[in-house]
């Protein structure tokens, strides 16, 4: 995939590797356990079969998925999420959440499994161990020196 955006933004970094078309789509295919070709290729009702493989090759290059052989002739893969790929689990509830107070036509909403009631999207820090609130959020920059102190 082409980087689209050459911004200093973490939004437009994150969609430089998963904002192109199916893409997410298929990544939450494979977070809620459909995870050959086949599984993915039926549940994507419309994507054609160059297009998935494509999605699935760019995400393993950029560390999304793994994949396994489960079939060598002819060869055919299992594909889970890395650490990185599992992270996006928080993305799509906040979609969910999202699409459940915003759409017109809703086809999901999310629950607390012990009382079904929808939950809400909630922010904690874990320095000072309190939620907080969004108007205590801010996004900074980081600075040069601290990004060469986490790679």
């Amino acid at each position: 995939m082409k980087e689209r955006y050459k911004l200093p933004c973490n939004i437009a970094q994150t969609l430089n590797i998963v904002g192109d078309r199916w893409t997410l789509l298929v990544i939450h295919e494979i977070l809620i356990g459909h995870s050959t070709f086949n599984e993915i290729k039926k549940n994507l009702e419309g994507i054609s079969s160059n297009l998935l493989s494509d999605r699935l090759k760019h995400l393993e290059e950029v560390g999304l998925i793994e994949s396994t052989v489960y079939s060598k002739h002819p060869p055919r893969y299992q594909y889970t999420l890395t650490e990185s790929g599992q992270d996006l689990e928080d993305v799509f509830h906040a979609f969910v959440l999202w699409g459940s107070k915003h759409l017109e036509t809703c086809y999901k909403k999310l629950v607390h499994t012990r009382c079904q009631h929808e939950v809400e999207l909630l922010y904690y820090c874990p320095s000072c161990k309190q939620h907080v609130d969004k108007d205590e959020l801010q996004a900074v920059p980081i600075e040069p020196e601290s990004q060469a102190n986490q790679a």
